[in-house]
């Protein structure tokens, strides 16, 4: 069986989003799998219901935010066979089937950074085995722990710890994937005059990271300047 895992961790995020993830699966893998929320929200499994829904408390209670990601490649975490992690802030646009077919399942698959000269992986979306992941992440986190905590964010531990076995990783393809905001890694538009939140020609899954997140651009308030063609197509796959 396999896994599609998410992190639902304080209240930077609406319960929504939770639910909004689940029916964007649902709707877009044909493959069976378990859909394993883990968080610290008590009334979880009355708010996300469905016969495949599982949730657990996060592993630990000594973590902040995004640094609860590392966490789900902890023995703790109960975490066994092949896993596709998203990120609550992403929008599903078409079938996610090649996710978990793109090389075998005891790789480690990740997305190339959206900002190219960072050389380093994002984190909003992952496909994993702790197999790997807990021998050649997690188990070096708590090793270098003093050190790795002082980078930016779980994105630079996990980039920094992968690439010390490079033979354990590949890259989705980049075309899979876009962000809101800066379009594709071949036209990255770091300025905010020139976002413009178009969605990228034959991408299965759009990467909201930072604000405005897909909420904000689906209730759209009048005296914002958003061009509402162009932002359509999140209202039409984030439901």
């Amino acid at each position: 069986m396999k896994n599609v895992v998410c992190l639902y961790w304080g209240n930077k995020y609406k319960v929504e989003y939770v639910n909004i993830l689940y029916n964007m699966t649902q709707r877009h893998l044909t493959i069976p799998h378990k859909f394993i929320i883990y968080t610290d929200h008590v009334k979880m499994h009355k708010i996300v219901k469905g016969d495949n829904v599982e949730v657990r408390k996060v592993p630990f209670h000594d973590y902040q935010g995004w640094w609860n990601k590392l966490t789900l490649f902890s023995p703790e975490a109960n975490l066994e066979g092949d896993s596709l992690y998203f990120d609550l802030d992403v929008v599903i646009t078409d079938n996610i089937d090649s996710f978990f077919t793109y090389e075998e399942d005891t790789k480690v698959v990740l997305m190339r950074d959206f900002n190219p000269t960072t050389k380093g992986f994002n984190s909003s979306i992952m496909r994993f085995n702790n197999e790997v992941m807990t021998p050649y992440v997690w188990n070096l986190y708590l090793k270098e722990k003093k050190v790795l905590d002082k980078l930016q964010g779980d994105q630079n531990v996990i980039t920094q710890c992968i690439k010390q076995v490079p033979d354990k990783f590949k890259c989705f393809p980049d075309e899979w994937t876009f962000s809101a905001k800066w379009y594709d890694r071949a036209n990255p538009r770091f300025g905010r005059s020139t976002w413009t939140f178009k969605q990228y020609p034959g991408a299965k899954v759009a990467v909201f990271h930072g604000k405005p997140d897909p909420l904000q651009l689906v209730d759209v308030h009048p005296y914002e300047s958003y061009d509402k063609d162009t932002i359509a197509w999140v209202k039409k796959h984030w439901k």
